[in-house]
């Protein structure tokens, strides 16, 4: 008998298999970056004798310009093909983590973190438009599921990873930890310029840049961020957060008039319209902020007050990651179950975790305090992992039609911002707390204070989007409408 030879059809193609591991190895390196450096903070202040300012900009800076570059430098590369500028903001994240590593001087290591943020927020966006030019269908959403298994791989190796360089390198490892993903970036760089295909000629009907916008979205974030890293009198904080207003005003009535002329603004009026976008991105901006500002404060206190090693610190933090990681693997079940109110329940289970963990910090003995902050981060990792991706994922799906991209990069923007103002408001405050007669027990009781009103302004957003968004279905008067209603 004759057997029939099927072909086989290859799942990916040589093309996409390249520019699947260009960005996969991008997303790595970017992502890695940053949460190395945070376990390296303690060593970093000491080494280069670095203020409370300066350590708040060495931290908090990176993810400002981030947050700023990644709308003008999503919309250069459709305009003006992704490869470049991929290639572009792969080099200069590579230069600028040599520059800080063999910085002598903090403030050298401010400004080169600053412009490392640029280097990533250029290279970032070109990796989703190279995976959504380069795959279709169901394709598309296994590259964009690689891509954020990627980011997730980054985070839960990372405290580990910067752990074992300060432990191993002693006084120089936060120099080694600065460096540590060059090795991958220039490898980006070099397949990216090798295998990934240049555009032709510039797509002339990409949306532009808006640079009045985008100024005004600077003047807004520093006005935000200032406050919290300027030492000197009230007055000038105030200064400052009244900046903050005048621009957000300005930036709202320029974005309005810049829509209406058709051109794309950087914060699209017609998007904080749409029903659930706005809170949406208000969730991620309170989830968001809060995860990495705490991060960053649970990292000193374990190293500073509970006088643990960087690589015990490392250890104790990874449980939180690994839960986190599998909490986003099921968290899909959860959306296709209870929609929205399954996200509001994951943000809303945050509070009584911080309260928990409130509790331990202040009446619990010492040698209690570390494994009660084991368990919490582990907590915290399944509500964050359960409540991040999905509400990113539902917000985004509330974006009119041809509004998709302009609508994630505003996402990101805000997270980004948002991580920005939390990152240097609650690492300044804890270390002036920690310096204190109170110590630095009332420091971290401070910060998941903090972590505790994020969770409930992020809970009444989200709570407030499901009713508004049931009230919506029954005005429908659809029968799924009126099931969504009903008691379960």
């Amino acid at each position: 008998m004759s057997r029939r030879l099927v072909p086989v059809v290859p799942t990916r193609t040589p093309l996409q298999t390249r520019v699947l591991v260009v960005c996969l190895v991008t997303g790595f390196a970017t992502l890695l970056d940053s949460a190395v450096l945070t376990v390296a903070a303690p060593a970093l202040r000491d080494g280069l004798g670095a203020s409370t300012v300066q350590l708040q900009w060495i931290l908090a800076g990176y993810s400002l310009t981030f947050g700023l570059a990644l709308v003008p430098a999503g919309r250069l590369g459709d305009r003006y093909g992704r490869p470049w500028f991929l290639v572009a903001g792969l080099v200069l994240f590579a230069l600028t983590s040599l520059v800080g590593a063999s910085a002598r001087d903090a403030d050298v290591l401010v400004v080169a973190r600053l412009v490392q943020g640029v280097g990533a927020g250029t290279a970032n966006p070109q990796v989703i438009g190279l995976l959504q030019d380069h795959f279709d269908g169901p394709a598309r959403a296994r590259s964009l599921g690689s891509y954020a298994s990627t980011g997730a791989f980054a985070a839960v190796i990372a405290p580990l990873v910067g752990g074992v360089v300060l432990a191993a390198a002693g006084p120089a490892g936060w120099r080694i930890s600065l460096v540590l993903t060059l090795p991958f970036a220039l490898a980006a760089a070099v397949l990216c310029a090798r295998f990934v295909p240049r555009a032709g000629r510039p797509l002339r009907s990409a949306p532009g840049i808006d640079p009045v916008g985008l100024a005004l979205l600077s003047v807004t974030a520093l006005g935000l961020l200032v406050p919290f890293v300027l030492p000197g009198s009230l007055a000038g904080r105030a200064s400052w957060g009244a900046a903050a207003v005048v621009g957000a005003t300005t930036l709202v009535w320029w974005e309005r008039r810049y829509s209406r002329s058709g051109r794309t603004p950087v914060l699209s009026p017609e998007l904080l319209r749409a029903p659930g976008f706005a809170l949406g991105c208000l969730v991620a901006t309170f989830t968001f902020g809060s995860a990495l500002g705490f991060s960053a404060v649970l990292m000193i206190y374990l190293q500073e007050g509970a006088g643990l090693t960087p690589l015990q610190a490392g250890l104790a933090t990874t449980p939180g990651a690994l839960a986190s990681v599998v909490a986003a693997h099921l968290s899909w079940r959860l959306v296709r179950r209870f929609g929205r109110a399954g996200v509001t329940a994951a943000v809303g289970a945050k509070i009584p975790v911080a309260v928990a963990l409130l509790l331990a910090v202040l009446l619990l003995p010492d040698r209690f305090v570390v494994a009660s902050l084991v368990v919490g981060q582990v907590l915290t990792g399944v509500t964050g992992g359960l409540s991040i991706s999905t509400n990113q994922a539902l917000t985004l799906d509330q974006a009119p039609t041809g509004q998709h991209g302009v609508a994630a990069g505003m996402l990101q923007v805000s997270q980004r911002l948002s991580a920005t103002v939390c990152i240097a408001a609650m690492t300044g405050a804890f270390v002036g707390a920690a310096a204190s007669p109170a110590g630095h027990d009332a420091a971290l009781a401070g910060a998941v204070v903090v972590t505790a009103l994020l969770a409930v302004a992020a809970t009444v957003c989200s709570v407030l989007d499901d009713v508004l968004a049931r009230r919506r279905r029954a005005r429908a008067g659809s029968p799924a409408a009126e099931a969504a209603l009903q008691p379960a």
